[in-house]
């Protein structure tokens, strides 16, 4: 019989895994099944869900999460990008109890959001004047109105697989049914000379382009430079505001990607990990832009928003940047991303499998060669193997590191990795 005859079924082994997984959390199926008495499919934040059941955490402490049934995971997904500082940070878990102690709800000014922008503007050149938000969403939400508002024109160049927040997705280069139903310009991420004629065709009609260094849901695949500084000039030329999506990137150092480009975008928006943890969004830029706000003026234009500049976030975000993530902290973690990135791409070559990971410096995507059905396959059983092995990273793949995760931690994950290779060698090439 050939080797071919007898190859395992990626299929098979899913329906593996999720059986053993399904039968070592019984308490996190009890309490989802619960919630979908309430929620649609037990869920109200949807990339958390997965199939059979997503687990239920109970706790998080330092690099690890401890769920419903006790068992213990490192922590490599970091909330997505936002949770840079681990669990529990002591900084800023105490900054957030002062807050606590002080009353949460002022309706006043404080001198904590004072405290925070003057942080971020400082961090980020081209941020000259900043306003806050309730998330990254709401901050994209906000710059690309900001843009419509100062030229007086409607089109927003987008690029396909970005994500701007859940009413700003384009993972398949076409509308989210939940969308706003603005008059965007669909475009091809790095494609340098077909996006250039693009805007130059459009250039009297477009307000904004919107665009992520690095798209983050999109597998963490980085964008070009020459193409970024493609994009500066052309809006320059046609009159468009350039607006940098650097809620995930922004992490990549003191001034974000932009500033390790020397690019400077008209606007930037800004979440996450930048509000200690808690819900955070900012967007800010260019004086004559954001001076659009200013209350001061005549014909400001009002932002609302009850909880802009609630004390919990803004107390916990200037106790994060201020005295935990200096910059010297940062480029540390980003370095030591950077070497699990190589260290990974060499053994899962030298291993002869079909994967490979892509991303910048603490943020990475795993990925498979071949079609999407069954590189999508493969990243479902990577997860759960990583998983069962203790290893808690996002089901698509996906990994952010945060500054607990130890260097022995590292090295585990890379011998969980390569273990999974040695049990999974025939599924994992083609």
């Amino acid at each position: 019989m050939s080797s071919l005859a007898i190859r395992p079924s990626t299929a098979e082994a899913i329906a593996l895994a999720k059986a053993n997984y399904a039968s070592l959390n019984p308490k996190s199926q009890e309490r989802w099944q619960s919630a979908t008495r309430a929620m649609p499919g037990g869920n109200t934040r949807s990339v958390l869900f997965f199939s059979p059941f997503p687990l239920c955490m109970d706790r998080g402490e330092g690099s690890h999460l401890f769920d419903a049934d006790g068992h213990r995971y490192v922590d490599l997904l970091g909330e997505y990008t936002a949770g840079i500082y681990g669990h529990s940070n002591e900084i800023i878990r105490a900054a957030i109890i002062e807050a606590l102690a002080n009353g949460i709800t002022l309706a006043a000014q404080t001198r904590a959001e004072s405290d925070l922008a003057n942080l971020i503007c400082r961090r980020f050149e081209s941020i000259e004047l900043i306003r806050f938000t309730n998330s990254g969403s709401e901050a994209n939400l906000m710059a690309i109105t900001t843009a419509m508002a100062r030229t007086g024109r409607r089109r927003i160049l987008v690029f396909a697989g970005a994500y701007h927040g859940g009413l700003l997705s384009f993972g398949s280069g076409a509308a989210s049914p939940l969308n706003v139903p603005y008059d965007f310009l669909y475009a091809p991420y790095n494609e340098i000379n077909e996006v250039r004629d693009l805007i130059r065709k459009h250039r009297n009609d477009l307000a904004a382009i919107l665009v992520e260094p690095m798209l983050g849901a999109g597998g963490c695949i980085p964008a070009e430079p020459t193409f970024l500084h493609m994009l500066a000039d052309e809006a320059k030329a046609s009159g468009a505001i350039l607006i940098f999506d650097e809620i995930q990137t922004s992490r990549l150092s003191s001034g974000g990607r932009q500033k390790l480009l020397g690019i400077r975008p008209d606007l930037t928006t800004l979440g996450k990990y930048l509000g200690g943890g808690l819900s955070f969004g900012a967007f800010g830029g260019r004086e004559d832009l954001m001076a659009q706000f200013d209350p001061r003026r005549p014909s400001f234009i009002s932002h609302a928003g009850t909880f802009n500049n609630n004390v919990l976030s803004m107390s916990a975000g200037f106790a994060g940047l201020s005295r935990v993530l200096r910059p010297e902290v940062l480029d540390d973690l980003n370095e030591r991303g950077e070497v699990l990135m190589a260290a990974l791409n060499s053994l899962l070559q030298s291993e002869g499998t079909d994967l490979y990971v892509t991303g910048l410096g603490s943020i990475m995507n795993f990925h498979c060669h071949g079609d999407p059905q069954r590189a999508a396959e493969i990243l479902q059983l990577l997860f759960f193997e990583l998983l069962a092995r203790g290893f808690y990273v996002a089901p698509r793949g996906m990994i952010a590191l945060s500054l607990a995760v130890t260097n022995t931690q590292i090295d585990q994950f890379l011998k969980a990795v390569q273990q999974v290779i040695g049990e999974r060698r025939q599924l994992l090439s083609q």
